[in-house]
């Protein structure tokens, strides 16, 4: 079964009761997991984000461990599993400190192998997203990952294009298909504005899906534009139930839902015919 996380990152924009809401809303719609970033506003190097609004939503809507650790709970209770993205050591600490058994790593860091093997040795699962990679740096991930078993057993891998919103035409699952020969499985973490590349990922086997979820697509900052809201994300979930009976194993011999046409139906129109 693929597990489906409902990115919830910062589409809640700090407002708590918000955040709340959007769990609730993401169980309701066949998640497994929330997830959530964290960061410090004090990390932030200077860029476009000083003069285009957006370091004032990253200020707002950041968690430190006090907002993460209520959010957390509050999943807990609602039976939903929680975790979060860390884009720095300083984060996965506050995330050790929270005592959560997953993590992720996001495309940003990717590259950041020390980063990765703290990871690695502290947690129990490790989503890791390799997207925005050059292939040197993707066959270094890949190398670390394989170089122990503890590592491979760990480490989940998400086909990912750190394109925001993607379009279809650059989706790449060939690189789906090289991470999965790879290491044996793959996940995918989608920015397509839409379902459909969740559906695909499914469709080839992907372990876990990912995908940014909104209550509100209206609500300011670019993720909640392209994120799937409860009725796009139910839609993943159904079909990700349907491809599990698409794929369950009944053998090459005649089923028993077969049996009313083999007895009732087999040479009906045969009447004055020899049949062999």
């Amino acid at each position: 079964m693929t597990i489906l996380v409902a990115e919830i990152g910062w589409n809640f924009i700090g407002n708590l009761k918000l955040a709340k809401k959007m769990i609730l809303a993401a169980k309701k719609s066949g998640a497994d997991f929330v997830k959530f970033q964290i960061w410090n506003p004090k990390n932030l190097k200077s860029g476009s984000w000083d003069y285009d609004g957006r370091r004032k939503i990253y200020e707002k809507a950041f968690l430190d461990e006090k907002k993460y650790k209520i959010l957390s709970n509050f999943a807990k209770k609602k039976s939903i599993k929680c975790f979060s993205s860390a884009f720095n050591i300083e984060g996965l600490e506050v995330l050790k400190k929270a005592r959560d058994q997953w993590v992720k790593i996001p495309s940003h860091e990717a590259y950041n192998l020390k980063m990765i093997i703290f990871a690695l040795n502290n947690f129990q699962k490790v989503v890791i997203s390799a997207g925005c990679l050059k292939t040197n740096e993707l066959k270094n991930l890949i190398k670390l990952i394989k170089s122990k078993k503890k590592f491979l057993k760990k480490a989940i891998v998400l086909h990912c294009v750190s394109s925001y919103p993607l379009i279809a035409k650059n989706c790449n699952f060939d690189k789906f298909e090289y991470l999965k020969k790879e290491l044996g499985k793959v996940g995918y973490s989608g920015h397509y504005d839409g379902v459909e590349d969740a559906i695909y990922a499914i469709s080839k086997g992907a372990c876990l899906v990912e995908k940014h979820f909104t209550t509100n697509k209206k609500l300011p900052g670019r993720d909640n534009k392209f994120a799937l809201n409860e009725k796009q994300f139910k839609e993943v979930y159904s079909f990700k139930n349907l491809c599990s009976e698409f794929k369950l194993k009944k053998g090459i011999n005649l089923q028993e839902c077969e049996k009313d046409i083999f007895k009732n139906y087999r040479g009906r129109w045969s009447k004055n015919q020899k049949i062999n």
